[in-house]
């Protein structure tokens, strides 16, 4: 596993599989063709969606185990490090990978709005469970992708690709916000843990030391990505991840500051802002008043 196999065109992955390369820019992989191996790490310069028919080692993304089983999508940016953990046996993969070069989306809808799509950030243990009603729907997608990749490559091709990838990917949005619900005790778990975090985090020295407490920060201490994290947070609450995060600083703050014994300023260094400045633009934007203003009238 340490060592890593760079593919950074769709021809190599294509040939590391056993695929024709139809179009240099984009395929749909049959991974079932591809020779029986054993695990290693991959390095992809393109985005890849796996779809997984059957277990076959642990997925490993970063330094991460995904929770990655049967019947789930997996959703990598370009850039990124994946792989598969075997334990030293040999098997023959299964399932379906889509594949696609930056260059393919550029100047398109989808290549504007490609980072809407927060998936691909995901990381550890944030798989797509898919239904088997939401499988048929991903394979359907992939069908008319491969359809047209068969096709003489003519002025449509390009339009109707990129429309189908962006198709399959709004599905995927869907797919992610019924995971979400259908996933709800496990959620709200991490809704609680994030909460407590936020308290533990203030009722030591870390603003002081660290500094005020960001997204990443907390997804760190989650296990979970940035993106991931401000996804379920702001579909459990209804408000961002940095939303509650603020929201918690005040609620900190208010209490701080009926300590007459501390200057403003001495609250704002105590909550990890840098700039006491900071502290009060941020204090009358979420309270309506100045903090010297609310110490004085309440």
């Amino acid at each position: 596993m340490d060592n890593i196999i760079r593919f950074e065109t769709i021809n190599d992955y294509n040939a590391f599989n056993n695929n024709e390369t139809l179009h240099p820019l984009v395929s749909v992989v049959d991974l079932s063709k591809a020779n029986p191996r054993q695990g290693s790490r991959m390095y992809f310069g393109f985005y890849t969606i796996f779809l997984k028919d059957v277990k076959c080692g642990d997925l490993i993304y970063g330094r991460h185990t995904y929770d990655y089983q049967e019947g789930t999508l997996v959703f990598i940016a370009p850039g990124q490090v994946a792989g598969v953990n075997s334990n030293g046996e040999t098997y023959q993969p299964k399932g379906y990978a889509l594949v696609f070069h930056p260059d393919l989306i550029h100047g398109s809808s989808l290549g504007k709005h490609i980072h809407d799509y927060t998936f691909f950030s995901y990381q550890s243990n944030e798989a797509l469970h898919l239904s088997e009603r939401e499988r048929k729907i991903v394979l359907d997608c992939f069908s008319k992708i491969e359809y047209e990749l068969q096709q003489s490559i003519d002025k449509h091709s390009k339009k109707l690709i990129v429309s189908n990838i962006e198709l399959f990917l709004n599905y995927c949005t869907r797919f992610y916000d019924r995971q979400f619900i259908t996933r709800d005790n496990v959620h709200k778990g991490v809704v609680e843990r994030f909460e407590n975090l936020l308290n533990g985090y203030f009722q030591t020295d870390k603003p002081q030391t660290i500094g005020l407490p960001s997204v990443a920060y907390c997804a760190g201490e989650l296990n979970l990505s940035a993106s991931y994290l401000g996804d379920l947070i702001k579909k459990e609450t209804g408000r961002s991840a940095q939303e509650n995060i603020q929201s918690k600083l005040i609620d900190v703050a208010k209490e701080k500051i009926f300590d007459f014994n501390k200057s403003v300023s001495d609250v704002a260094y105590e909550l990890g802002f840098k700039y006491p400045q900071h502290f009060t633009r941020l204090f009358k934007q979420r309270v309506g008043q100045s903090p010297n203003e609310y110490r004085l009238l309440n």
